[in-house]
């Protein structure tokens, strides 16, 4: 563990650092309020999670819990890696990991990086009881857990659980909720445009501005103005 630290703070950057701090808005009242950020490039992060894939997977926790975003990036990725190489008791060794650990998954970046490569994976062909709890939680970040997880289901031709989650987060008053449920109603739409439309014609009027311009931001344009016409 003390190595994959040391090697992240040889490479980080101040000037990167601080661009980071205002792009993931870490200021007070804001999402990310008092991240802190080493200045790392994600392909780079990549690049060290690959290199230290090998560790023990009691070492993730400690590195997950970081006050420093890209180590706990980094941790994902590497818990990722494990879990696409790991047999189906320790997927779910990885996967209780994960859920006991959701407040650290604490930005957009962080869930969209593993939520529906571990989550996603796990739980296709099982009960999803567990993700309409998620969708339910006071904390954003397990709401957009739970809905950037069925990102795996759409890929597999399920969207069944989109729609329904889609339901229950439709009138969220998070930004970045807003935002996740519209991109996963547009890749619903990418494999069945008429899902997706049956969807917006029963909620269009009701959801706010931006998840409807998410969702709907890949139709022809007349199609993108009736909607927002008439909502």
């Amino acid at each position: 563990m003390n190595k994959v630290i040391s090697e992240l703070k040889a490479v980080s950057n101040p000037q990167i650092a601080e661009g980071s701090q205002r792009f993931f808005k870490t200021g007070k009242g804001d999402y990310g309020e008092g991240d802190k950020f080493l200045g790392i490039r994600v392909p780079i992060l990549r690049k060290i999670a690959k290199k230290y894939a090998h560790i023990s997977l009691t070492e993730i926790p400690s590195l997950l819990k970081s006050p420093f975003h890209e180590i706990r990036l980094v941790s994902l990725f590497i818990l990722t890696l494990k879990y696409e190489k790991s047999d189906q008791n320790d997927k779910e060794k990885i996967v209780n990991m994960y859920l006991v650990n959701t407040a650290y998954i604490n930005n957009w970046d962080l869930v969209d990086a593993s939520a529906h490569k571990i989550l996603g994976d796990y739980l296709f062909d099982k009960k999803k009881d567990l993700l309409y709890r998620l969708a339910r939680s006071k904390l954003l970040w397990e709401r957009r857990i739970a809905i950037i997880t069925t990102f795996n289901f759409i890929k597999n031709g399920s969207y069944h659980d989109t729609i329904k989650l889609s339901e229950i987060l439709v009138n969220d008053k998070e930004d970045l909720l807003q935002k996740a449920v519209g991109w996963m109603l547009r890749e619903v739409g990418k494999k069945d445009l008429n899902l997706e439309i049956d969807f917006l014609d029963k909620y269009s009027k009701k959801m706010p501005r931006t998840m409807l311009r998410y969702a709907i931001e890949k139709f022809p344009e007349h199609l993108r103005q009736k909607y927002l016409q008439n909502s």
